[in-house]
């Protein structure tokens, strides 16, 4: 089973915002057993609309989301119809909804509903033979039903998506479709440490991947991550390729399931009775934003000082005067002293230090931008890493913030 995502929207040509509801739409698809062949972002002219709707209805799925709205440049359900070569019809009881929603709205900003009128009624058209799904704003998902072929029309607010999504996998001509495929398992490794080059290596050495097994390897955030995608009947050929990984690379491994580092670092945490907090200087708060992401780490992240300048690492974290003058606010003296510091001042049994030149500016032969230093401190010992990360300011930025989470859980497991 194959699907083709057509993302639409000019603003998503332009770069004025970038594409959530592709990757996400492909990630639940292979969950469910379809193959994403493509994900396709197009303008919101007509013809290249058209021709992206069209290619896309090769395949078993097309999956479109924006152009579902009430002004000229929402052309999504006219070319689709199209496209798929059927009519338009306005349905009675989608109207009344996107009235209703629409009055509301018209209300609240003090506006006639004259205003929306002609919104409202391009809203409620559909091609001929598709149902709509549920109205989380003022547009439905659209469901078109073509033989063996499915279309499918969402709302571009990613919000918007992604709580009508599941309910179109819910439709009778989705549930067809999905059955007519064979989900596979999936089984997956996330490692930390160890080149993708070599964990591609791995791969080929054992055969490589196919019958009945695809392994998809993405160096993401820092990490390597391995998803193997089985097949019935290729449980034995997953485990010679899982095997194979292993021989090489085992000891990178940090996780076997879909858990970010933050969630596996408070969970880590949590059994052991231990609370964390952070110094963070060349992050500027982005360990902190990452453990604060996942719901419940009050119990655990109890706080950050984003010490960036001297006289708040001197004053705030207690690093001494004779740290920061001999040795300098980037060095593996201050991580230290500002990682204690910060147990102290937030009073958490475990405290990670970060400071670094993101640049692009303010490096030396000495200290070059991307040098980076970590040093996390608990009450059974502490760790120190000095690395030196090639690229922008914000993958320098990004991948200290994951080097400095897995600092952490270093230090927490002795691995």
């Amino acid at each position: 089973m194959r699907a083709a995502i057509v993302a639409s929207g000019s603003e998503l040509v332009r770069g004025d915002r970038h594409d959530r509801n592709g990757p996400y739409l492909a990630a639940d698809l292979l969950r469910r057993g379809v193959e994403p062949a493509r994900i396709t972002v197009v303008g919101d002219d007509p013809a290249e609309l058209e021709a992206a709707f069209r290619a896309g209805l090769e395949e078993d799925l097309l999956v479109v989301s924006g152009g579902l709205g009430p002004t000229h440049d929402d052309r999504t359900v006219e070319l689709l119809a199209r496209a798929a070569g059927v009519g338009l019809r306005v349905d009675p009881e989608l109207e009344a909804g996107v009235e209703e929603l629409s009055r509301r709205v018209a209300a609240r900003l003090n506006r006639p509903y004259a205003d929306f009128a002609e919104g409202v009624r391009k809203q409620a058209t559909l091609p001929v033979g598709a149902e709509w799904v549920g109205l989380v704003g003022t547009a439905p998902a659209v469901v078109l039903a073509l033989g063996e072929r499915v279309a499918v029309a969402l709302p571009g607010p990613p919000r918007e998506l992604q709580e009508l999504w599941p309910r179109v996998c819910e439709t009778e001509p989705l549930r067809r479709l999905l059955a007519r495929g064979g989900v596979p398992r999936r089984r997956v490794l996330r490692l930390f440490g160890v080149s993708e080059s070599a964990v591609a290596q791995a791969l080929a050495a054992v055969g490589g991947d196919g019958h009945g097994v695809d392994v998809t390897i993405c160096a993401r955030d820092f990490e390597i991550h391995i998803d193997l995608f089985v097949q019935p009947g290729a449980d034995a050929r997953a485990d010679e390729i899982e095997r194979g990984f292993e021989a090489a690379a085992g000891q990178y491994v940090f996780s076997r399931d879909e858990r970010t580092t933050a969630e596996l670092v408070l969970e880590l945490l949590r059994e052991r009775g231990l609370t964390l907090g952070t110094a963070e200087s060349c992050t500027g708060g982005l360990v902190a934003a990452r453990l604060t992401d996942v719901p419940g780490a009050s119990d655990v992240f109890h706080g950050s000082v984003v010490a960036y300048a001297n006289d708040v690492k001197r004053d705030r974290l207690g690093v001494p005067e004779q740290v920061l003058s001999e040795h300098g606010a980037v060095s593996g003296e201050a991580a230290a002293a500002m990682a204690r510091g910060a147990r102290d001042s937030l009073g958490v049994d475990v405290a990670v230090a970060v400071t670094g030149i993101a640049g692009p500016s303010g490096g030396s032969a000495e200290k070059p931008v991307g040098l980076v230093y970590l040093h996390a401190a608990g009450p059974d010992g502490e760790l120190a890493r000095r690395l030196d990360f090639p690229g922008d300011r914000e993958t320098i930025r990004l991948r200290a913030t994951v080097a400095a989470l897995h600092l952490v859980r270093r230090l927490v497991t002795k691995s």
